[in-house]
């Protein structure tokens, strides 16, 4: 399995060297429907929140190298039967950036908060990357308060096979930041950016040079690299918390999607130390970044699960 794993999150290295970014485009805008609004979170954290939509709860999470822009497409077909809500996390995108409260169960009751003040009970819960660390301490936290959960091409700190998968030297970035990393990267985050967009792709192509620059923008924003470091750098933490949780399996139906050139059937391998219910889904020929490289399969996968429950 992790030789398997290897391969895969190497695999945009390989392609890296032929790759040159297309035309300019950008991350698609959310329809008209969607309302922004700012929502006190815990600790003192605001919350930069979309909402569309109407119908039984869905929340979208996402991770490092993107905010909540990243879900448009696949927040504009949920809302077709769906309440959609779309929060940028913590210290990313435009949400407020505190001085602490990464660790993911913080996270997640930055969630639960935001779904508390809009009045949602219960909801499917879909989160990638870091996006999927917060959805597992969102469901392991509130079982009862999730519907399903969906997690996409990202290992869960604390549970198996963690402590092999954490030791892969394509992973260096958990332990850095700092003020030192912090001079190293102002005024070059699309640097810093580019490495992850380039190293976990199956193809960089896919994310375009539009795309690229909107984040980049983003991140270059005051304190927001310091908080994404932060971000990482509580995965320690957040494996102690996790490995607490997972002593009590998650029993709501989970959909685990890995893409063929990253994580691929080693996301469900996870979730099944976790979870008792768990769908499997390799997209095939993409890297990390499935919205990017194949926003097509991956909204009808998604679509699919929750039409399924």
């Amino acid at each position: 399995m992790l030789n398997h794993l290897r391969h895969g999150l190497s695999a945009g290295l390989m392609v890296l060297a032929a790759a040159a970014l297309p035309a300019l485009a950008q991350p698609r805008p959310y329809p008209a429907s969607f309302k922004a609004q700012r929502i006190q979170a815990a600790g003192g954290a605001t919350l930069h929140v979309r909402v569309g939509g109407s119908g039984p709860a869905v929340v979208l999470l996402h991770g490092f190298g993107d905010t909540g822009d990243m879900w448009a497409l696949m927040a504009a077909a949920l809302a077709r039967d769906h309440r959609v809500v779309v929060p940028d996390l913590r210290g990313m995108g435009l949400s407020s950036r505190p001085a602490g409260g990464y660790d993911k169960k913080t996270q997640a009751a930055d969630i639960r908060a935001v779904l508390d003040k809009l009045g949602i009970d219960k909801a499917h819960v879909v989160g990638h990357d870091i996006g999927t660390m917060v959805a597992y301490a969102y469901a392991a936290s509130y079982p009862d308060k999730t519907a399903t959960l969906v997690v996409m091409d990202a290992l869960v700190p604390g549970v198996p096979p963690w402590e092999q998968i954490v030791r892969l030297p394509l992973l260096w970035h958990f332990d850095f930041g700092g003020k030192d990393a912090l001079r190293l990267v102002r005024g070059r985050e699309r640097i810093y950016l580019d490495r992850f967009w380039n190293d976990f792709a199956g193809d960089p192509r896919k994310v375009d040079e539009g795309t690229r620059a909107h984040y980049a923008r983003l991140y270059a924003r005051p304190g927001a690299m310091r908080a994404a470091f932060v971000q990482f750098q509580s995965i320690r933490k957040d494996a102690q918390d996790n490995a607490e949780l997972v002593r009590t399996r998650l029993t709501m139906p989970v959909l685990a999607i890995g893409g063929e050139k990253s994580f691929g059937a080693n996301e469900a391998v996870v979730m099944r130390n976790a979870a008792s219910d768990v769908t499997e889904l390799v997209v095939p020929g993409t890297g990390h970044w499935l919205m990017e490289e194949a926003p097509d399969a991956t909204v009808k996968a998604v679509q699919e699960f929750l039409a399924s429950r």
